[in-house]
C-alpha cells in the first residue's frame, strides 16, 4: 500500500520540541512559577458544573473577549481570543500570509514564527539582528522594502533573548510595514514583565496586532489560552477564517475566571521582576555573559561549553533550556525565573559547577 506523503515543501521540517526531563527544578519552559490563586480553582470548579456540555460554546466569545477588553482598556470588538497564542499566530497566518506571499522574521527569535510561516505555505525571509541582539532599526526598514513581507513579526520582550524593542524602532518598522501594504505581528508573550507595551501604538488605521498570552502572567500553561488585540476590521477577517467553536466553554470560563485575579497577578509580575534582577546579578557574579532581559527568563553563557554546563545542571536535579546548539547562540542557555527556592538552588547548582 503506497503511503500518503507530507508536502514537499514541509519534508524537512521537524517539529517544535522542548525536551523535559525527571528533575526538582524546571526552569526551561517559561512558565509561571506559581499556580494561579487558590479562589480561581473553586471558581473554575463552579464553572464546570454550570457549563451546558451538551451545547457548542459561544463561537465569538462574548464574555471572555468582553473581560479581556476591560483588563487591556479596548473594546472588545478589538480582541481575538484562540488556543494558545500559536492558534492566534496560526490563524493570522492563515488569513494574511500563504502561498505567494512572504512572512520576515529577525532572528535569533521565537521558532514558532518562521514554523508556522512554512506550515500556512508562505517563504520566510530571515534578517540576522546585530552582534548583541539588538535589531537595527535602518536594517529592518530596508528588509522591509525590499521584500514586501504580508506579515512581519516582531518579539518583544525577544524570545530566547530577552531583549526589548524600543518604541522608535516598533514605529520605524510599522510605518515601513505599511508603506508595503503589509502587517506588523508584535509578539508580546512576555509583555507584562517588560517596560512598555506595542499596545499603545494599536489603532483602526494601523497594520498592527499585538499579540499574548495567558500561559506566563495569568499562569495558565496547561490551559492553552492567547489573544491577540488589534483593529476590528481585522478581528472580523480572522473570525472568518479560524476554525469554527474553536474554543470550548470551559476553557472561555477558565479565561474569564482568571482575568478576575489582575490585581493578584501584578503582585506576581513584581516579584519575577526582583527575581529576574537576582538572577542577572547572580549570573555576573559567576563570570558569565548577561543579556539584559524584560522578560520572566534570561540567557546566558558561562565559561563553559553550554552542553556541559547543562548536563551538569540536570545532574544537580535543575533543568534549564539548552540553546547552545541553535545558530548564533553557541554556548548559551537560558534559564526560566521560578520561585526564589528554585532560584537559590540554579545559582548554587550553577557556582558549585563553575568552582
Amino acid at each position: 500500500m503506497a503511503r500518503p506523503t507530507r508536502r514537499d515543501d514541509l519534508r524537512s521540517m521537524s517539529g517544535y520540541h522542548s525536551p523535559q526531563v525527571t528533575v526538582d527544578v524546571r526552569l526551561n519552559t517559561n512558565e509561571s512559577p506559581e499556580p494561579p490563586p487558590a479562589a480561581f480553582a473553586a471558581a473554575l470548579a463552579e464553572a464546570a458544573v454550570s457549563t451546558q456540555w451538551h451545547r457548542y460554546p459561544d463561537r465569538q466569545a462574548i464574555a471572555l473577549r468582553q473581560a479581556i477588553g476591560t483588563v487591556v482598556g479596548l473594546d472588545p470588538a478589538s480582541v481575538f481570543a484562540a488556543n494558545g497564542s500559536n492558534e492566534v499566530l496560526q490563524t493570522v497566518l492563515l488569513t494574511f500570509a500563504g502561498s505567494g506571499r512572504t512572512c520576515l522574521t529577525f532572528e535569533p527569535t521565537y521558532a514558532l514564527h518562521s514554523h508556522l510561516s512554512l506550515i500556512s505555505g508562505s517563504s520566510v525571509v530571515s534578517i540576522d539582528r546585530d552582534d548583541d541582539f539588538v535589531l537595527d532599526a535602518e536594517v529592518a526598514v530596508e528588509a522591509i522594502k525590499a521584500n514586501a513581507p504580508a506579515v512581519t513579526f516582531l518579539c518583544s520582550p525577544n524570545n530566547p533573548t530577552g531583549v526589548v524593542e524600543p518604541a522608535e524602532t516598533v514605529i520605524a518598522v510599522l510605518e515601513a510595514v505599511e508603506s508595503v501594504g503589509g502587517l506588523l505581528v508584535m509578539d508580546e508573550a512576555y509583555g507584562e514583565f517588560a517596560s512598555w507595551s506595542a499596545q499603545e501604538l494599536l489603532g483602526e488605521e494601523r497594520s498592527l496586532v499585538v499579540v499574548k498570552t495567558f500561559s506566563k502572567t495569568w499562569a495558565m500553561a496547561g490551559a492553552r489560552l492567547g489573544y491577540l488585540l488589534g483593529p476590528a476590521w481585522l478581528v472580523e477577517e480572522l473570525a472568518a477564517v479560524v476554525l469554527p467553536y474553536h474554543l470550548d466553554s470551559f476553557k472561555q470560563q477558565a479565561g474569564v475566571a482568571a482575568l478576575a485575579f489582575e490585581a493578584e497577578m501584578k503582585i506576581r509580575i513584581a516579584a519575577v521582576v526582583e527575581q529576574r534582577g537576582r538572577i542577572e546579578s547572580g549570573l555576573s557574579d559567576l563570570g558569565a555573559e548577561v543579556w539584559p532581559s524584560g522578560a520572566n527568563f534570561v540567557l546566558f553563557r558561562a565559561p563553559l561549553d553550554g552542553d556541559e554546563l547543562w548536563r551538569a545542571l540536570v545532574e544537580r536535579s535543575v533543568l534549564v533550556r539548552n540553546t547552545a546548539s541553535w545558530e548564533r547562540l553557541d554556548g548559551c542557555l537560558r534559564v526560566t525565573i521560578g520561585t526564589p527556592e528554585e532560584n537559590t538552588r540554579f545559582l548554587d547548582a550553577l557556582a558549585e559547577i563553575l568552582a
